[in-house]
């Protein structure tokens, strides 16, 4: 059992072990309901070293050779990557910008790349702000949310009390040896309440973008303009028709000569 002099910051230790516990139980369920469809739910790729070939951490690059850290991937039989999935818990709000930000990166520019990719799952707990979520959401990230509150009661069948102060040190040690204590079985089963809430859902998606009988059809069409001076701006059309039409227009170069753009003064977009 850990004790005092064995781990700095007991809180942190337990934070990241409860979010292996929940990655964990996302694992178990996410390979059934891949095998289920002939696909393969993959959480490390293949490196080669100097000593052979080793089972590294799932690393898929964008257009630019940048390679992004990804929890899992849902691949089908050729190894195309389906849908690219994450698991993020966190325990305080300050620390959400950075993950959901790197979420917004990566996953944007990975589909970029592998054409193959559906469509891209975040499961977030803890404490998750609704801008950052609202962030996530612009990027076409569907997200699944398990809140602080329920893993706090999730915890507290196992006798462990995890509401605490960010300075109560002492809270955090009792928490963290309590956790300790537990048994693998009971770890997996906490991992497995945590995502209780989320689980039909989470199923009834996945199901549904796997699903080779899902009608295809073009939801909405995007078109970027840049301007030599580096000037950006985006349309959004309903139907390739309506883009077509748009393109079509003379001197398209005038549309940056307007003065629709927001000021610094604007204050931000309302949240819906």
């Amino acid at each position: 059992m850990a004790n005092h002099l064995e781990i700095a910051n007991p809180g942190s230790a337990l934070g990241e072990a409860i979010g292996s516990s929940m990655e964990a139980a996302l694992k178990e369920l996410l390979s059934d309901i891949a095998d289920e469809h002939g696909c393969y739910y993959i959480t490390s790729g293949v490196r080669k070293t100097k000593s052979g070939t080793k089972m590294k951490k799932l690393l898929m690059a964008d257009n630019f050779g940048t390679e992004y850290d990804i929890d899992g991937v849902i691949a089908n039989e050729s190894m195309q990557p389906l849908i690219i999935i994450e698991s993020k818990y966190i325990r305080y709000k300050k620390h959400n910008r950075d993950k959901g930000s790197w979420i917004c990166t990566a996953h944007p520019a990975i589909r970029r790349r592998y054409h193959s990719i559906r469509s891209s799952i975040a499961v977030l707990a803890g404490s998750w702000s609704r801008s950052s979520l609202a962030m996530m959401k612009s990027h076409e990230i569907n997200l699944f949310v398990v809140p602080f509150e329920d893993i706090v009661k999730i915890l507290m069948d196992y006798k462990i009390v995890y509401n605490w102060g960010e300075k109560d040190k002492d809270v955090a040690y009792e928490a963290w040896n309590s956790y300790n204590e537990l048994g693998d079985e009971q770890k997996l089963k906490i991992g497995k309440s945590m995502i209780t809430s989320i689980k039909g859902r989470l199923i009834g998606l996945i199901n549904e973008i796997l699903s080779d009988e899902t009608p295809r059809e073009i939801d909405k069409v995007t078109i970027e303009l840049v301007s030599n001076l580096g000037e950006v701006k985006y349309y959004e059309f309903s139907t390739s028709e309506e883009a077509i039409n748009f393109l079509q227009e003379e001197e398209l170069d005038a549309l940056f000569l307007t003065s629709e753009s927001d000021t610094l003064f604007d204050p931000p977009p309302e949240l819906d």
